[in-house]
């Protein structure tokens, strides 16, 4: 029983990953990057963290439901799934959004107490942070 409640869990969480990813792809298709920015920095932090290992859970159901999108998952867009959904299960997490010059290459990724959590861990060493929520 308890892996089947575990399952069932799993997938709630990754349908719930992939319902932020079609909103979040809504948003970037009409070209409204403010509308997303705002939803994530005013993204409230729930009190109760209902995930024991919230971070995870939820990274791993992002990614699973990247996996089944129908079409290529961007970077901006699966931050803000991520930042969303870990801040809806108590975690302050925060989407950064940084720049390298040379080439120019803009990119985004989460943030947990500093650390990259749906990224390589070296994203700060690699691009300017121009901004977190």
């Amino acid at each position: 029983v308890n892996s089947l409640n575990r399952w069932v869990a799993m997938s709630l969480l990754v349908l719930k990953a992939f319902s932020k990813l079609a909103l979040f792809d809504f948003y970037l298709a009409r070209g409204n990057f403010a509308a997303l920015y705002e939803k994530v920095r005013n993204y409230p932090i729930s009190t109760s963290r209902s995930l024991i290992n919230a971070t995870d859970e939820v990274c791993g159901a992002v990614d699973m439901a990247c996996i089944w999108y129908w079409k290529e998952v961007l970077c901006l867009q699966r931050s803000a799934a991520t930042a969303c959904l870990l801040k809806r299960y108590g975690v302050r997490a925060q989407m950064s959004i940084g720049a390298q010059q040379m080439p120019f290459k803009a990119h985004a990724w989460v943030e947990v107490d500093g650390r990259v959590v749906n990224d390589k861990p070296y994203m700060r060493e690699m691009y300017a942070v121009l901004d977190q929520c």
